[in-house]
């Protein structure tokens, strides 16, 4: 069965919203259902980088949001992906209480354990909280073994400002670590293909990913994605599988400078 621009818009206004879809599963009584819209603010989340995948056939079609960042109550650094569409496998975390159904799936970037690893241990105070220390040579992300570099004038040249308090020798985040990467090395804290498509059917074609786009605050609820050009474009492209109506008219302002998040 064919699907049409408003069957994309209806998906996307309810993820905004935080409302679950039609075709969510049933589940029990007392299970919990979440729907989840990218967010580029979230102050549990000091995001980094984030991007939009698309995909669709003549009859299915997934849009696919990607973020990674540091989970400041996991201490953890992970990506997040929502998925939208017709045809997801909804996650499903399942407990003897109750069930958990979503359209999230996370995956770690760097652990807990790694981070500790790392972390500073010497000076007062909270030095010693989220800080990296100078002597930490690498460390383990996504699964690859990587240099870390202390150069602090990389970090400012991005943007990437150490913490104001409590950090006399201006020692890199927790947070500052993630966005570094994410700005010189996408690819390392970037989901693989195989990662997306657990919750995607395997065959359905890819036609493009948006690394730049125009962003509206999930928390303008008063501007739903099917009034924004970002997604209007968007469901465009799904429906005629055309990638050349990418024409925006409206600037990017996706990268993570634009936005305030992890702050709680």
């Amino acid at each position: 069965m064919n699907f049409t621009e408003k069957d994309i818009f209806h998906k996307l206004d309810l993820a905004f919203n935080g409302q679950p879809a039609e075709d969510y599963p049933a589940g029990n009584n007392g299970d919990i259902k979440y729907n989840f819209f990218l967010d580029l603010e979230h102050g549990y989340c000091e995001t980094a980088g984030n991007k939009i995948h698309l995909y669709a056939d003549s009859t299915r079609w997934a849009i696919v949001f990607e973020k990674c960042g540091y989970q400041n109550r996991g201490d953890r650094a992970e990506i997040q992906l929502d998925f939208v569409g017709n045809c997801i496998n909804y996650p499903i975390d399942k407990y003897p209480e109750r069930n958990y159904i979503t359209n999230a799936s996370n995956i770690v970037l760097i652990t807990s354990e790694e981070y500790e690893r790392i972390r500073n241990k010497e000076g007062k105070d909270m030095e010693d909280f989220e800080l990296i220390s100078p002597n930490a040579s690498d460390l383990t992300i996504h699964g690859k073994k990587v240099t870390i570099d202390h150069d602090t004038k990389k970090y400012l040249a991005l943007g990437i400002e150490p913490r104001g308090y409590d950090n006399p020798k201006s020692l890199i985040g927790y947070g500052g670590i993630v966005r570094f990467f994410s700005d010189t090395n996408p690819d390392l804290v970037s989901a693989t293909e195989d990662e997306i498509k657990q919750h995607i059917p395997q065959d359905i074609p890819k036609l493009m990913t948006l690394d730049k786009f125009h962003f509206v605050s999930a928390y303008d609820k008063s501007n739903l994605p099917s009034s924004q050009e970002t997604y209007q474009l968007i469901s465009k492209i799904l429906v005629t599988r055309d990638t050349t109506y990418w024409k925006p008219k409206l600037k990017p302002n996706n990268h993570w400078t634009n936005w305030e998040s992890g702050n709680l």
